[in-house]
């Protein structure tokens, strides 16, 4: 049975956003730590391990690091990683994310020649995972640069309006006024004419 909508939307193009990759549950970078933690110490991490303290700093980009914060990062994996599996991890997801920034389609598929790259040349098996997994949807990443940086994110932000304005009104019987609540939240501009200011009697001076 042909859908309906067939002869409106003949084709399907499947995008990886930016913020595709920081949906995941876990970033790679994590996994390889926790491996390395576990490894290392023979246990979860703890306060006072070299590891555990510089966990946050591995989530942030390289162009977000202050001084310090890339000083902590240095001295935290001189400290407990040994074979630098972490900084291979940590080196990969950077050139991912710089996959995103290129200008061109071209620039992408460069760039992303250089992370396959990153991937394969340490012996780490989260980066040969990692690998496979973009390789896999290597289309649909570049698809980012071929539809124009397109994006479904302020669709989503507006959908996540809507249940939030639900469920805050704890659910409204007439439509109409969940659609008039929902137009006040989006920041719409109401074409309505605005009343009369009632000018009061200035106070009359005593002296």
């Amino acid at each position: 049975m042909t859908p309906r909508c067939a002869p409106e939307f003949p084709t399907r193009l499947w995008c990886w956003t930016p913020s595709t990759p920081c949906a995941w549950p876990r970033p790679p970078s994590t996994d390889v730590r926790r491996r390395v933690q576990q490894q290392t110490t023979g246990h979860r991490g703890r306060k006072g391990d070299p590891l555990y303290g510089i966990r946050r700093i591995l989530l942030r980009g390289a162009e977000h690091l202050t001084v310090n914060a890339y000083g902590r990062m240095l001295a935290g994996l001189r400290a407990g990683d040994p074979n630098g599996e972490v900084s291979a991890a940590y080196i990969a997801c950077q050139e991912l994310r710089h996959v995103y920034s290129a200008r061109d389609l071209d620039q992408a598929r460069h760039r992303l020649h250089t992370f396959y790259w990153a991937c394969a040349a340490p012996d780490v098996p989260e980066l040969h995972r990692l690998g496979r997994t973009i390789a896999a949807w290597q289309d649909q990443l570049l698809a980012y640069f071929t539809t124009g940086g397109t994006s479904n994110g302020p669709t989503e932000a507006v959908n996540l309006l809507i249940k939030r304005i639900k469920r805050v009104g704890f659910g409204f019987r007439n439509f109409a006024n969940y659609r008039l609540r929902l137009l006040l939240h989006a920041g719409i501009t109401w074409h309505t004419h605005r009343t009369t200011r009632i000018r009061g009697r200035s106070p009359r001076s005593t002296s």
